[in-house]
């Protein structure tokens, strides 16, 4: 005889680690990187863990950060710099409690740059630094979310080939699925966004790909799966479960070529990505063409899981967040940044997950990266890194808070 397992906040007083809230609500933004968000929810991973995701669909960042503040969302895909934004009171709104229970994926987004700078020859870093100090027309890059990844590797990327990114250039907000379209259009001279979208420019001619988000930082932290710290302290149970079902999805995914390629056909649906599994297929396997006569394996494609080195949640990955907020004058005085990371990393509880499911964890909390431009970052001084770098805001006072 089968005895049902308890699904009430009563199972985690009386010892049971089935799921308070079996049935969850979690927000998507249409972009590769919410693969195994989608595989656990469909492929059965989450039934698995005793659970239910039901996948929503968001048409910006902006409307997803306002479902998981108030709720609407148990849980979401999500950009790093946007749940610290929220936790800090500098994403559109009061501050709130966030929590990062895993990382999603490391790499896989593109700076490209539109049809018209091709074909005036602007096709690598020089000529892009030369043409903005010309002084002629500004040109207009958009990002997806004025705290999010896509900003934070377009400002750093354009620094580090001497650029200013608020002072040389205009930066504008567009959404991920948006970005081929206003360029197209003309509305922009160039965007930082997740793919397919960058790819899907260039198989539709509409520029070239100048740079990748992993050629400023090999295996950077990307999207996270998040929650209001809330959700977590009243649902620890589903957290866990939530966890593993997700990570066990993306083990899967890159458990065989066939699966990454069924990945990539079960995303172009119209109720996901909605659009050809070729513009996902390529960059999901690593396999880049940019659109300048250039094809080549990328050693640092798209990681989903890496035996678990894409999904420990380390407190360096968020304090850099910050220490990016603060340079850039979004911050107007330094937080707490071990303190900050220390209460929205959900360290203890992705090592609970990960360790059933014997998904290897590193012991360390934090890691050493060196990026593009030479600096080595490792968590150990977040003070003396924001104020490192010879092009930045510190002092420009903080701009208009991130409205809608």
């Amino acid at each position: 005889m089968n005895t049902p397992l308890p699904t009430s906040p009563l199972a985690w007083v009386n010892g049971s680690d089935a799921p308070e809230k079996p049935s969850l609500d979690i927000g998507f933004m249409a972009l590769s990187d919410c693969a195994s968000v989608v595989v656990a929810a469909t492929q059965g991973f989450a039934q698995q863990q005793g659970l239910t995701l039901n996948l929503h669909r968001q048409a910006s960042w902006a409307g997803l950060r306002d479902r998981l503040v108030s709720g609407e969302l148990d849980a979401a895909h999500c950009l790093y710099g946007l749940v610290y934004a929220v936790q800090l009171g500098i994403a559109g709104g009061p501050a709130r409690d966030m929590a990062v229970l895993m990382g999603l994926n490391q790499n896989a987004q593109a700076i490209n740059l539109s049809a018209s700078l091709q074909r005036k020859g602007v096709t690598n870093p020089e000529a892009l630094a030369r043409l903005v100090h010309q002084g002629g027309a500004r040109l207009t890059f958009a990002q997806t979310f004025p705290t999010g990844t896509h900003a934070m590797w377009l400002y750093y990327w354009l620094a580090s080939q001497g650029i200013h990114p608020l002072f040389d250039v205009d930066s504008v907000v567009v959404p991920p699925a948006q970005m081929v379209a206003h360029l197209q259009a003309g509305r922009i001279d160039g965007f930082c966004v997740g793919e397919p979208w960058a790819a899907n420019a260039v198989a539709q001619h509409q520029g070239f790909t100048l740079a990748t988000s992993q050629s400023i930082w090999p295996d950077h932290p990307e999207k996270v799966l998040a929650c209001a710290r809330g959700f977590v302290e009243q649902y620890p149970n589903s957290a866990r479960a939530l966890i593993k079902a997700i990570l066990s999805a993306s083990r899967f995914i890159e458990g065989s070529l066939e699966n990454r390629r069924g990945t990539a056909q079960l995303l172009s649906a119209s109720g996901y990505l909605d659009t050809a599994v070729a513009s996902i297929e390529g960059r999901l396997l690593g396999d880049y063409q940019d659109g300048l006569g250039n094809h080549w394996q990328d050693a640092h494609a798209l990681r989903l899981f890496d035996q678990g080195r894409a999904n420990l949640p380390y407190l360096s990955d968020g304090m850099w967040f910050m220490t990016q907020f603060r340079r850039w004058g979004i911050l107007r005085e330094d937080p707490d940044y071990l303190g900050v990371a220390q209460q929205v990393q959900q360290l203890d509880l992705y090592r609970e997950a990960a360790d059933a499911l014997d998904v290897p964890c590193a012991q360390a909390p934090m890691r050493s990266s060196l990026l593009i431009d030479g600096s080595r970052w490792d968590g150990s001084d977040p003070y003396g890194y924001a104020r490192s770098f010879s092009l930045h805001a510190l002092d420009a006072g903080a701009p208009a808070r991130v409205g809608r």
